[in-house]
């Protein structure tokens, strides 16, 4: 009599092979998890997120504090008042009135062009930075005559109520001196 006897052996390789499949996905998803979160929770991420929402509101403060029309000079210096804070703040609301009158006298019409800009320094915890922006400032006369002038500005913002502002403004150096030696 023969016996009849019943292998599984044909089935077993597949579930082994199933098996190691569904691990192997597992895994990777696993580690792409991780390196989604690691990326999401990312201090340098958050840092450049930073430094890019504070170089954007430098230029425009810059900018706005190079652009002015003696035909708007009220809604030129309101601008200019709302993209700053700190002593420069002060300085432009002091010298508000005689700064004015001067423009309507002159009768110009100032306008600004960032052409690149760039933060220098960043503390984020403190709500400080330093910038450096080249800018094209195009001065109009009453006669229509334009003159274009380049410069670099150095800026210095500092965060209030989670909003970049240009406390402080000057002339960055251009060229430098040769020493000898």
């Amino acid at each position: 009599m023969k016996r009849l006897v019943r292998t599984t052996t044909g089935s077993r390789p597949a579930l082994a092979t199933a098996l190691v499949l569904t691990l192997v996905a597992g895994g990777f998803a696993a580690w792409q998890g991780q390196s989604w979160y690691a990326a999401a929770h990312d201090d340098s991420a958050a840092y450049a997120a930073q430094r890019d929402r504070a170089l954007a509101a430098g230029q425009q403060a810059v900018q706005n504090l190079n652009t002015l029309d003696h035909r708007r000079v009220d809604q030129g210096l309101d601008l200019w008042e709302s993209s700053t804070t700190g002593e420069l703040h002060q300085e432009l609301v002091q010298g508000r009135k005689e700064f004015a009158g001067q423009v309507k006298a002159a009768r110009t019409v100032t306008s600004a062009r960032v052409l690149s800009g760039a933060v220098t320094e960043l503390d984020d915890r403190a709500g400080r930075a330093r910038m450096l922006v080249a800018l094209r400032v195009t001065v109009t006369t009453p006669d229509d005559k334009s003159t274009d002038k380049d410069s670099r500005m150095l800026g210095e913002l500092t965060r209030v109520d989670g909003q970049w502002m240009l406390s402080g403004l000057g002339q960055a150096p251009v060229g430098g001196t040769a020493s000898g030696g």
